[in-house]
């Protein structure tokens, strides 16, 4: 029979001495991998915070470029120009049409005395034929073809920027009219653009 106590024990203190070195070893590493692994943002992306730059909200936006600025001034500068050409370029067309509107004016006043005898004939019925209604057309074409516009019509509204009442009569007007109505057509009158060369004289009459 054999004694146990003579068997060679188990190297149990070997093995733990072993394993011991074994996580003292790796222990560094681990620290040193988790050292060098970043920061996690709520978002799960990796942070990365550079130490030598500030944070976004440390300092104020740099000036402008000196160039920039002048570049925004010299825009600036054109814009008005520009603007300023446009108004003077529409005031000049303006002020050439109110000289063109003069000038048909002063031919119209001068042939106001015609433009008169032309309208009494017509009232008269002298112009239904003949070389006289020919020419009279001729005349209010021509006129027309300038800008000249006839105002004054028996059953128009009386407008006094338009009309001049030189008379008042007892007339009867049409059912249903609420307004002062031109009854008769004195003299016509005549209007070049916005230029009122004669109003027309009539004779108006009141609502009952």
């Amino acid at each position: 029979m054999t004694d146990q106590t003579d068997r060679p024990e188990e190297p149990q203190d070997d093995l733990d001495a072993e394993a011991q070195r074994l996580v003292e070893e790796s222990r560094p590493e681990q620290v040193g991998d988790q050292a060098e692994m970043p920061e996690v943002t709520a978002e799960g992306a990796p942070a990365f915070v550079d130490e030598a730059e500030p944070a976004s909200g440390g300092e104020a936006a740099p000036e402008p470029h000196p160039d920039t600025l002048l570049a925004a001034e010299r825009l600036e500068d054109l814009r008005r120009a520009q603007a300023d050409h446009v108004n003077y370029r529409n005031r000049m067309e303006r002020e050439r049409a109110k000289d063109k509107d003069a000038t048909i004016g002063t031919v119209v006043e001068a042939l106001l005395p015609v433009l008169d005898d032309v309208h009494m004939a017509r009232e008269h019925g002298e112009l239904t034929d003949g070389p006289f209604a020919a020419i009279a057309t001729k005349l209010e074409t021509t006129l027309e073809r300038f800008g000249v516009r006839r105002v004054g019509a028996v059953g128009e509204v009386f407008d006094p920027t338009l009309h001049e009442a030189l008379m008042h009569t007892q007339a009867e007007l049409p059912e249903g009219t609420t307004e002062t109505t031109i009854v008769q057509v004195l003299q016509p009158g005549f209007v070049v653009g916005e230029r009122v060369v004669r109003a027309a004289r009539v004779a108006v009459a009141d609502p009952a």
